[in-house]
């Protein structure tokens, strides 16, 4: 059973929008880092967004070079509901993402240990 639930991938034209949603379980609600990852076919994961609770309470991002500036990530503490806003999006975006989350802060290492299934964004020129 996924200890986190992904939605809002689907299709897309070339410069559009999506906005993924991720929803932990009880059992991981409140772990303070979490990040998304895609995964092309045949390739490893790659981490494209981290968000982490430094010690003074504030949340902090790290971006990979491949989405920044396209993509946002947050998070609404309240919904605890993580997100991931995707701008401009382009063809070499098409991939399955995941979220993950871990009470250790691997920044956009595959190393967390809270995986959901997945969704698949596709991105057509």
């Amino acid at each position: 059973q996924a200890q986190l639930v992904e939605s809002g991938g689907g299709s897309v034209q070339a410069g559009g929008s999506l906005r993924l949603s991720c929803i932990p379980s009880d059992y991981v609600a409140n772990v303070p880092c979490v990040a998304w990852f895609r995964q092309f076919p045949g390739k490893e994961r790659e981490g494209i967004a981290g968000i982490w609770r430094g010690g003074d309470l504030h949340d902090y991002t790290t971006y990979s070079d491949s989405v920044k500036g396209r993509f946002t990530i947050s998070r609404d503490n309240i919904k605890n509901t993580l997100y991931l806003q995707m701008n401009n999006l382009k063809p070499e975006d098409s991939a399955m993402y995941y979220c993950a989350a871990s009470p250790i802060n691997w920044l956009l290492l595959p190393k967390y240990e809270h995986w959901g299934q997945g969704t698949q964004v596709t991105v057509s020129s």
